[in-house]
């Protein structure tokens, strides 16, 4: 895993997560051992305009608004970061919508066809929230306001939100394995009640060898999502990849649980967690965060043709990862539990002791030039 600078705290979690998640279990011997069934290219983004605000070191979600952007950090420490930034077409913040308390860990944003914003407070990097939330910003308000949700099972990681075609909420698990799963409210969401989620279903995401900051852990998952204006595509985007899937019936849960990707590369993006489509549905636009790389780098859109043809990526392959239906599979596979992932863990760990072991020596090496 390669992770250039010093480590924010969110970054260390991120990272440990994606460890913890190997050693679990939770990767099958596919994405460990399986070279990809979708070769990507190495094409990368044409840059838009640059990110120069220092409150915006560790851009999380972002969607692109008549405009300019709209954007979100990841869960920050300090005060001034935890707001609701909008930003110019050349990437200036022009101003900034505070939240009324504290977010936990917004991760991701979405934008309603009345321009209503939401803000997905779902990051759980431990897994031990007993509720996650969602922060809608009408039109004009001056403060958003917190709807709160649980799960039916156990707390989950999450980083993506899309809105169905009648404005609900869908959170994206963040996964580990490839496979990641859908949630939703079972009822109107209230501000002063916790709403029940209820699972809708999981997506296998198509194998890619996409070059990225965290290899073969980059591409298995889900760190942002986006919809285009006209509602008829989604995108979910990886550390390495975005995946777009046709909505003709604006069921985005069917075109998410039985369609076919179509796979833009994002190559080598130090820490991309977002994904907007262009305000006309052309182009996929990405942010990474800047926080842990090299001093004076910022961060900056990017832009990507949107995919236009229909899939060629395949799924995961029965004989690589075995898929069973949804109303069949534990819906909690995607994190914890070692079961039957006896080998992988062992495959994992012994990959965790070759990256401390290559740790270590280059540690030694640099000490011994001192």
């Amino acid at each position: 895993m390669r992770v250039r600078g010093r480590l924010t705290w969110g970054r260390r979690a991120r990272a440990g997560a994606v460890l913890t998640a190997l050693l679990a279990g939770a990767l099958p011997p596919a994405v460990v051992l399986v070279p990809g069934t979708a070769t990507a290219g190495t094409a990368a983004g044409t840059p838009v305009c640059q990110v120069r605000d220092d409150r915006l070191r560790e851009i999380s979600g972002m969607v692109a608004s008549d405009d300019g952007y709209v954007v979100i950090n990841d869960g920050a420490d300090d005060e001034a970061r935890r707001r609701i930034f909008f930003l110019d077409q050349r990437c200036a913040v022009v101003r900034t919508v505070s939240f009324p308390s504290r977010p936990r860990d917004t991760e991701d944003l979405a934008i309603g066809r009345d321009g209503t914003i939401w803000v997905a407070d779902i990051g759980d990097n431990d897994r031990s929230r007993p509720t996650v939330g969602v922060w809608r910003l009408a039109p004009g308000a001056k403060q958003p306001v917190l709807h709160r949700m649980t799960y039916p099972d156990r707390p989950h990681d999450a980083e993506a939100l899309l809105l169905d075609a009648s404005g609900r909420p869908l959170i994206i698990t963040k996964g580990g394995s490839g496979t990641v799963f859908l949630y939703a409210p079972t009822t109107a969401l209230r501000a002063d009640a916790t709403t029940p989620l209820t699972a809708l279903g999981q997506v296998t995401l198509p194998t890619t060898t996409t070059s990225n900051p965290f290899s073969f852990l980059g591409r298995g998952v889900i760190t942002g999502a986006a919809s285009a204006p006209d509602g008829r595509r989604v995108a979910l985007r990886s550390y390495a990849d975005a995946f777009e899937y046709d909505v003709p019936d604006g069921d985005v849960v069917r075109a998410l649980t039985t369609g076919t990707a179509r796979v833009t590369p994002l190559p080598d993006e130090p820490q991309g967690e977002s994904i907007t489509y262009s305000r006309d549905g052309r182009s996929l636009l990405t942010v990474s965060e800047s926080a842990g790389q090299p001093s004076g780098t910022r961060s900056t859109i990017l832009r990507y043709p949107a995919t236009a043809t229909t899939a060629t990526a395949a799924p995961l392959t029965e004989s690589a990862a075995p898929a069973l239906s949804t109303l069949a599979r534990p819906i909690a596979e995607d994190t914890t539990g070692l079961g039957g992932w006896t080998w992988p863990l062992a495959a994992g760990a012994g990959v965790l002791l070759v990256l401390l072991g290559l740790a270590g020596v280059l540690r030694w090496r640099h000490t011994a030039r001192r």
